[in-house]
């Protein structure tokens, strides 16, 4: 191997080995001990099954991560070989996954507390807290290093930076300290187009910058809206969401804030060299939807949630669901247009 190669290679191996080290610290830090009292395990033994490991990797969230990653790098101006492509969308699925098997181990007792995450794997006594731990630090080494070997170290810097925020910032800080938990922790989410992003060009630009901000102001209104109707569960489980800190008639008015300025960086990414009209048609009339939606939860009172169900804050959250997966969509379509000489204003 040249020199060049053999600085890489160091490079990957000892920022994996780095990130490893870290979390393995913070993770063991006496500060952080969280009892585990409350996680209801079996008193039978119970042998795992790999369903069991994979649901430890939420792959529902690793989803979304995949895609828009996916799509940060196939909007990239700079083409990417086949292969070096899916090894790289393979590292950030397992990143993702590695983020949600430690979300997993440190959040087993509040999971354990709630009707939606009772289920999960380490509070039904499917998998233990020490495996879930296990698997998070090694899929966390394993693709960090690979990403770097494959690709470039900037890419394999912010997978392993977000798996970092998740994990630690997120998850053991804000998650139970602040009602803002899901407005700084959102920045976790909004990572993968920027990283799929950088395999490709080995830079950050003003367009990753934006998907990235795209995905960050979307992620509170998203998770407001969810809050609104899961409103006991957060309380029970004992999470400073907005809706427990401050009320309902406050988080409304946090999702109508957001959602408006969430608007500018949608309408704003269609402007630059990824977009195109027919990104800007999808952005125009979902904005406006998603607009509707949190106008018509800020005019709601309590007394109208209970009547109907929460039927607006459903719906919008819905709504919410769309409105990434079409927006991102919506980017795919221009890049093909462009490739075929059709697209781009």
């Amino acid at each position: 191997m040249d020199g060049r190669t053999d600085f890489l290679t160091g490079q990957a191996v000892c920022n994996g080995a780095l990130q490893t080290n870290i979390v393995r610290w913070v993770l063991t830090h006496p500060y952080w001990k969280v009892p585990m009292t409350d996680v209801s395990m079996q008193d039978t033994p119970y042998e795992a099954r790999m369903g069991d490991y994979f649901a430890l990797l939420k792959p529902r969230v690793m989803s979304l991560v995949v895609f828009t990653a996916l799509v940060g790098l196939l909007v990239a101006p700079v083409p990417v070989h086949p292969f070096i492509g899916f090894v790289a969308i393979l590292c950030i699925a397992v990143g993702a996954g590695a983020s949600g098997a430690l979300n997993m181990w440190w959040d087993a007792d509040i999971d354990a507390r709630m009707r939606r995450t009772a289920g999960r794997p380490i509070p039904s006594g499917r998998v233990t807290p020490g495996e879930a731990l296990g698997v998070g630090l090694a899929l966390s080494g394993f693709a960090t290093v690979l990403l770097a070997l494959a690709t470039n170290f900037l890419a394999a810097f912010l997978l392993a930076f977000t798996i970092f925020f998740y994990a630690v910032v997120y998850s053991m800080w804000l998650k139970r300290t602040t009602p803002q938990n899901i407005v700084i922790g959102g920045a976790a989410g909004a990572f993968p187009p920027m990283i799929g992003w950088a395999v490709a060009t080995g830079s950050v630009s003003l367009e990753s910058t934006l998907m990235f901000a795209l995905i960050f102001m979307w992620t509170p209104p998203h998770f407001w809206a969810l809050a609104l109707f899961v409103k006991s569960d957060y309380g029970n489980a004992g999470v400073p969401m907005l809706t427990e800190t401050h009320g309902r008639d406050a988080t409304r008015k946090h999702i109508i804030i957001y959602t408006l300025l969430l608007v500018p960086v949608a309408l704003g990414l269609g402007l630059t060299s990824i977009g195109g009209p027919i990104y800007m048609a999808v952005a125009v009339v979902m904005n406006a939807w998603f607009l509707k939606g949190a106008f018509d939860i800020y005019r709601r009172s309590d007394a109208d949630c209970e009547a109907d169900k929460h039927s607006v804050e459903i719906k919008t959250f819905k709504v919410s669901l769309y409105y990434l997966f079409l927006h991102f969509g919506a980017l795919l379509v221009e890049a093909a247009l462009r490739h075929a000489g059709m697209g781009g204003w």
